[in-house]
């Protein structure tokens, strides 16, 4: 019987996601995949494993959940409280999951999207390239109490590290290029959209992150003639309302409405990972700076092992701090600790 983790109960929206799968867009399929890819890289690096591999995503809530064999787990994203058998858990760091051991997730403390890592990635049934879920279209489903995912084979993995996380959890400045549509909007109007501060609307999704301001709404000059067409992940449509939405891994393929920019994939993460109400504001970018900021985000995720350092862990949270051999040696009270 193969190896497998145990959901004793699951959060309002927890699924599988890993990369995604690529190549359906013509057939009207969006990547899909982790809302946050950087988590995806982090956890992989922590425990030191393929980034491909799939991770539980849970938005807003975790669960709590159970091993039938020892194992190492990572927990990236999102900052949740986290408890093993009670004893609480370090975010963004590798830690072993004992056979039996109940291991509690919950509420979120910063950002949206935590995520659930496992030593050699969870073996779900490969459809159409990836084992994502894909809400919107039907494939697959949300992660429920009861669920039995089955763990691929891993005797390399150790525990015992952390990362540090890049900071993308409370909103701030997203960089955006032009889109198709860019030119439809007068100067005056992109200038006020660069300088408006917006609120992320607590609707948001997978699918879109639907932006608040208490300023006018933004308009492009001959928008109801614009036909539909292909758009992609990180496009900022503008409704008919005038507030602006940014398209997520699970957004249609095809639209109709202006869109005034393109959010840069380096900080697609910033835009998933900002909670309800956070500040978000949009700085206009070239395309040249655009990819040089590519290069180098790239670059910085290829260098994230090399980042991973030892977890020293505090004593006041380890429950069997007596099981521990802290001291090794008869130590004298008396004797010259001097002489030879």
């Amino acid at each position: 019987m193969s190896a497998a983790l145990h959901i004793l109960s699951a959060g309002p929206a927890l699924s599988l996601q890993d990369m995604g799968r690529t190549g359906y867009l013509a057939h009207g399929l969006t990547r899909s995949g982790a809302a946050d890819v950087l988590a995806l890289h982090e956890g992989a690096a922590l425990l030191r494993q393929s980034a491909t591999c799939a991770a539980i995503e849970m938005m807003g809530m975790g669960g709590s959940f159970k091993a039938d064999t020892d194992t190492v787990i990572a927990l990236t994203g999102a900052r949740m409280t986290a408890t093993l058998d009670g004893a609480p858990l370090m975010w963004n760091a590798s830690h072993t999951l004992p056979a039996g051991a109940k291991l509690v997730i919950g509420g979120v403390q910063s950002g949206t999207y935590g995520y659930l890592h496992i030593a050699g990635g969870f073996e779900a049934p490969m459809e159409m390239g990836a084992r994502a879920a894909h809400l919107a279209a039907g494939i697959g489903a949300l992660l429920k109490e009861g669920d039995t995912l089955p763990i691929a084979p891993d005797p390399q993995a150790s525990s015992g590290v952390f990362l540090t996380p890049q900071d993308r959890f409370s909103g701030g400045t997203v960089r955006i290029v032009d889109s198709f549509q860019s030119t439809f909007f007068s100067a005056d109007t992109r200038a006020r959209f660069t300088r408006t501060e917006f609120r992320r609307d607590p609707r948001a999704n997978r699918q879109g992150v639907r932006l608040e301001t208490d300023a006018e709404g933004f308009h492009a000059e001959g928008g109801l003639s614009i036909v539909s067409e292909v758009i992609t992940t990180g496009d900022i449509q503008i409704a008919g309302d005038g507030a602006p939405y940014v398209l997520m891994c699970e957004s249609q393929t095809t639209g109709g409405y202006p869109r005034i920019g393109t959010v840069i994939p380096a900080d697609l993460p910033l835009v998933a990972q900002a909670p309800a109400g956070a500040p978000l504001r949009f700085e206009a970018i070239t395309l040249e700076e655009a990819i040089e900021i590519e290069k180098r985000a790239r670059a910085e995720i290829k260098a994230l092992t090399s980042r991973v350092k030892p977890l020293v862990r505090d004593p006041h949270d380890i429950a069997d701090l007596l099981s521990y051999q802290l001291v090794s040696g008869a130590v004298s009270a008396t004797a010259d600790p001097f002489a030879p």
